[in-house]
């Protein structure tokens, strides 16, 4: 009985393991077919394109013309002419002094000059007769010449006089104050039936004070060794260079500029004066630019950034922002193999234009950088790629 059930064992024992191992092949070919396909990246070659290194600059406006209003003449403010912060124009008229006393004064000058020119008629005459009696021995040379000198003190006594009425004129002009440049006029500081001391010395009365506003200026400073490379830079690179240099001073180079609210630098400018001294305490020197303000944004004091040429143009390769890692100190990018493998690559990093990071080193032109998908992948491993343009630029803005 044992040997009958034994041998049936036996007989069915190689069964058993043909089944197992068939079982086992198709598992097997299942876990190969469920392997995942390598992962879709989207690649970009880098983009070649002409570029000028921007220089960057923080600084503040100015007025081209700032004025404060105070009077030439004293007396009591009479009148106000204009809204506090209206814009007014050259020769509005902005404040009246009480003109009474000072009409007054020229009516009493003109009297005194009718007064003295009465008095060298009679002179003029007198001198006259005089001569023709001088003649005849009648008077004496010491009359005469007497007479002459009274004919002297006269004419000068009108010319005193003439001068007074214009002085007197010059006074009574001065009651109305009118702007003297075009601008921005800021509040009044004195008000109506107060008393204004005018004058020439430094206790005068402030009225108000007018900025211009169009054009405008925009100042900044930059250190030495920069001033230094726009010098070499322009007398290295010819007529051209020295057109787009900073340190040139004949106002021609182009610079752009951006308000603390706006993301990119729209405003554009001229550089139209560079200080002739280097500070001894900062080691920087000053310069500033122009810029057109017929909207009225640009305020004086306001601060902005400049951006300005510190470079000739010359080729470079640019890549998206977002295709750029970091690694501590280090920056990397993710290119693709002619197998499809992904292998990593050390950049130095320019700056940025139009969202698209200028690479230094690093890069060749024929690279497959990941553009899109870098989450997915790390060095060594296999990807599917596609070429397709590179996704916009985000966060390229803030990664300066």
């Amino acid at each position: 009985m044992i040997r009958q059930n034994f041998g049936r064992y036996c007989a069915t024992f190689p069964i058993f393991a043909v089944a197992l191992t068939l079982a086992a092949c198709g598992q097997g070919q299942q876990q190969q077919q469920a392997a995942p396909p390598p992962p879709a990246v989207t690649v970009s070659q880098p983009i070649k394109r002409n570029i000028v290194d921007q220089d960057e600059y923080v600084g503040r406006f100015v007025a081209v013309d700032s004025v404060e209003i105070r009077a030439r003449v004293s007396g009591y403010l009479d009148k106000i002419h204009f809204t506090d912060g209206q814009m007014v124009k050259e020769g509005d008229l902005l404040f009246t002094i009480d003109k009474r006393p000072f009409q007054t004064a020229l009516d009493q000058a003109k009297a005194n000059l009718q007064r003295a020119r009465a008095d060298l008629a009679f002179a003029e005459g007198d001198l006259e007769r005089a001569a023709a009696l001088v003649r005849d021995k009648t008077i004496t040379q010491q009359v005469f010449d007497q007479r002459t000198q009274v004919k002297r003190v006269a004419e000068a006594t009108v010319a005193a006089q003439e001068a007074a009425v214009r002085q007197a004129e010059l006074d009574l002009q001065f009651t109305d104050l009118r702007a003297p440049v075009t601008g921005r006029i800021g509040d009044r500081r004195v008000s109506v039936g107060n008393l204004v001391t005018g004058g020439t010395t430094g206790n005068t009365t402030l009225l108000a004070t007018i900025v211009s506003t169009d054009p405008i200026r925009f100042e900044f400073t930059f250190d030495e060794a920069s001033y230094l490379r726009y010098e070499r830079l322009a007398r290295t690179g010819g007529k051209s260079a020295r057109k787009n240099d900073i340190a040139a001073r004949g106002g021609s180079t182009l610079v752009r500029l951006k308000l603390i609210d706006e993301k990119d630098f729209t405003h554009v400018g001229r550089m139209d004066f560079v200080d002739n001294v280097i500070d001894r305490g900062t080691g920087t020197i000053r310069g500033r630019a122009s810029f057109a303000n017929a909207a009225g944004v640009f305020t004086p004091g306001m601060f902005a950034r400049l951006q300005v040429p510190g470079s000739p143009p010359y080729e470079a390769l640019l890549i998206p922002d977002t295709a750029i890692g970091s690694e501590q100190a280090r920056k990397f990018v993710y290119v693709v193999r002619p197998d499809n493998s992904v292998a990593q690559k050390y950049v130095v990093l320019g700056q940025l234009s139009d969202g698209d990071r200028v690479i230094k080193s690093g890069l060749e032109p024929d690279d497959r950088v990941v553009v899109d998908g870098l989450m997915r992948v790390r060095p060594g491993v296999k990807v599917d790629p596609q070429v397709g343009a590179a996704p916009p630029a985000q966060a390229g803005q803030a990664k300066k």
